[in-house]
């Protein structure tokens, strides 16, 4: 506690002096983020350092396993600031950020070590899809540095399907006005993946080319159906 409390001290005297104009512009008008970034609770990721934000420019949504339940599975923390960024802020990118060296994804393999952590264990039973991708459809040779990997980025793409689950979500791509990003962070390298839902694959970023997305946005038909007619009496 004492580190933080230096850290405070540090932000009141040194950082908040040059920015307090942004903080009370900010506290004046609210927030306005260009993001939601649902990513681990993990405390060597940091959102807001990966993509060098500043305040108010990113909303951040953090649990164990960068989890995104069903909607009609949970009414929950995940859920509801899902909802809020959607409807009440009015963000057009939604983030899901998972990260190399998971302890969630090691969990996730290793359920007899969630035994004293009954709450964990169910709340990860939003990622056994991944789970069972990466056994039955990866090749057996993978060594388990290799597997918590795999199974971390799958629960990347199995969590965006859920997020697709939520109804404001679901409005919004059906207008095209959100899309829906699938990233991976190596904490050894730094380096981010970002999943290219055309390709079904991660890729790297490249400078000066556009960003491949997981889920645009895809728009509604304009003409509705005729109704089909009436059989006749």
């Amino acid at each position: 506690m004492g580190d933080l409390l230096k850290g405070i001290s540090s932000f009141r005297g040194d950082v908040f002096p040059d920015h307090s104009a942004l903080y009370r512009k900010l506290a004046r008008e609210g927030q306005s983020p260009q993001a939601l970034m649902i990513s681990c609770a993990d405390s060597r990721v940091m959102p807001e350092t990966i993509t060098q934000s500043g305040p108010g420019e990113l909303f951040v949504c953090r649990n164990a396993g960068n989890i995104v339940p069903p909607f009609q599975t949970l009414n929950g923390g995940v859920s509801s600031a899902i909802e809020y960024a959607v409807v009440a802020l009015g963000v057009r990118d939604i983030i899901i950020c998972g990260h190399s060296d998971c302890g969630a994804m090691k969990g996730l393999c290793h359920p007899d070590a969630l035994g004293k952590m009954p709450n964990v264990a169910a709340w990860l039973k939003h990622s056994h899809a991944a789970h069972s991708i990466v056994c039955e459809a990866y090749p057996p040779s993978l060594d388990e540095k290799e597997k918590v990997r795999a199974v971390a980025m799958e629960n990347v793409v199995v969590q965006l399907d859920h997020l697709r689950t939520h109804p404001s979500v679901a409005a919004k791509l059906a207008k095209s006005e959100v899309t829906l990003h699938g990233w991976f962070f190596d904490i050894e390298t730094g380096d981010v993946l970002v999943y290219d839902g055309a390709a079904a694959r991660f890729t790297e970023i490249r400078d000066h080319q556009a960003l491949p997305v997981a889920v645009r946005g895809r728009g509604v038909p304009h003409v509705i159906p005729a109704t089909a007619p009436m059989a006749a009496e």
